[in-house]
């Protein structure tokens, strides 16, 4: 019997000056790059919030504070058919580092405002991209307060 696990990811909206701040990645070699929020996959042993912190500042530069929740995610990719399980944080970006060596698959880091956005959604990494700047834009915010980060060491 095969186990099945969601991908538990996070995300970070950031906002300035009604643009947001994307990431341009390639998932696959040759293929065409895509536009995400700074993103990825929650890592053993941190909290979301350390996460989030984390995956932005590796995909852009900036350093994030998180100051609230969106919302949490539940999506099916048919493409590779896994289930993604994403946190969508809202907050700020400071501290940018020109000089930060990003991940590899980063092509560009920048801001769009939302025409852009939605003149891109082809090349959206996943219609969540949208769907997290839509509840921000609508004002969908919950205290961080919400989310537990318990752990404990057994040893």
């Amino acid at each position: 019997m095969m186990i099945w696990k969601p991908n538990v990811t996070v995300a970070a909206v950031a906002e300035q000056e009604n643009k947001f701040l994307l990431v341009e990645e390639t998932v696959s070699p040759g293929a065409i790059t895509l536009l995400n929020q700074p993103a990825g996959h929650l890592e053993a042993g941190e909290s979301l919030i350390q996460a989030v912190v984390r995956e932005t500042l590796e995909e852009t530069g900036y350093t994030f504070t998180p100051e609230w929740l969106i919302g949490i995610y539940h999506w099916h990719s048919s493409d590779n058919n896994t289930t993604y399980l994403r946190f969508a944080f809202s907050g700020d970006v400071s501290d940018f580092d020109p000089d930060y060596v990003r991940e590899a698959c980063i092509v560009n880091a920048g801001w769009y405002a939302m025409p852009q956005i939605e003149e891109l959604t082809m090349r959206h990494r996943s219609p969540l991209v949208k769907q997290c700047i839509q509840d921000f834009s609508a004002n969908k915010r919950y205290p961080l307060e919400i989310l537990t980060h318990y752990n404990f060491d057994l040893t």
